[in-house]
């Protein structure tokens, strides 16, 4: 990776070069340390953390009346047909 020069950097870029000198690296090491924690991460499951919310959600509303859309669409086209 060819150096990169620290002139007309916008501000994205500017704080990549500030936080490579606090690390006292190179843009293009930082860059690799980003890359390589990120990777480092475990993935999470996005459908499983979707399933968690949903249920946090249901559990909010349990034992509300509900009113299903289609109602509440009718209503309003009816309202603004009027």
């Amino acid at each position: 990776m060819a150096d990169m020069e620290p002139t007309d950097l916008d501000d994205d870029l500017k704080r990549l070069l500030e936080r490579a000198r606090k690390h006292d690296r190179s843009m293009a090491a930082e860059l690799r340390a980003i890359v390589a924690e990120a990777l480092a991460k475990p993935e999470s499951d996005s459908v499983e953390e979707f399933k968690q919310l949903a249920a946090v959600i249901r559990a909010m509303s349990a034992g509300r009346a509900q009113t299903p859309s289609e109602v509440l669409l009718r209503e309003s086209r009816d309202k603004d047909a009027k």
